[in-house]
C-alpha cells in the first residue's frame, strides 16, 4: 500500500514527492509501485525490515518487487 512504498523510500532516502516534483516520477509509475507492493507475499517481513533497518538503507530487501525503481530514484 501507499504508506509501505512510502516507508521503504524514506528508508532509503527518497522523498516520493519530490521526487514526482522534479519529473522523476509521475502518478502511473507510482500506482505501479504501490500495485507491485500490495501483490507481495511478505509484507510482515517488509514491516519488521523497516523497524529494524538504519536508516538510509543501501537498498531494500531483496525480495522487494520495488528494489529496481527505488535504486533508480536514489541514484537520481
Amino acid at each position: 500500500d501507499l504508506a509501505l512504498v512510502d516507508r521503504m523510500a524514506q528508508a532509503q532516502g527518497i522523498d516520493l514527492e519530490e521526487a514526482m516534483l522534479r519529473g522523476k516520477l509521475d502518478v502511473p509509475e507510482l500506482d505501479e509501485i504501490v500495485l507491485g507492493c500490495t501483490g507481495c507475499s511478505q509484507p510482515c517481513k517488509c514491516e519488521t525490515w523497516l523497524e529494524t533497518v538504519q536508516i538510509p538503507a543501501d537498498a531494500p530487501p531483496e525480495y522487494c518487487r520495488n528494489a529496481k525503481v527505488f535504486a533508480r530514484l536514489a541514484s537520481d
